[in-house]
């Protein structure tokens, strides 16, 4: 019985309103685990999607979950019932790229002068 305790049934909601899931996850399981989990599922229809982990951040209860942190311990008293299912919230943060915005952008002389 302890077996099934430690077992978390998790979807993972994506900005579209769509889910990834839900998927049974051990309580030991960590939350870069879950991201790469995230990555393998990714709807391949889907625009923008995450490239790797550092791309991908997740939100549980109103917090930005830490990669190295289980699911056991991001579990909220308040928010997860035992045996039902927890909705993550997936956050895709595209890489900058500091090529483009160099290139897009000349640099400008700008002078602003305030009189009072």
């Amino acid at each position: 019985m302890a077996g099934v305790q430690d077992q978390f049934q998790i979807k993972f909601r994506l900005t579209d309103g769509s889910d990834i899931g839900p998927k049974s996850f051990p309580a030991a399981t960590s939350v870069g685990t879950l991201k790469e989990s995230i990555l393998a599922q990714w709807p391949k229809e889907k625009d923008n999607g995450p490239r790797t982990v550092k791309d991908v951040k997740l939100i549980s209860a109103g917090k930005i979950l830490d990669n190295n942190r289980t699911v056991g311990e991001c579990q909220s008293p308040l928010c997860d019932i035992p045996g039902g299912v927890t909705t993550m919230h997936v956050v895709v943060q595209p890489p900058l790229d500091k090529e483009k915005k160099v290139a897009n952008k000349p640099k400008q002389n700008k002078c602003v002068c305030v009189i009072l």
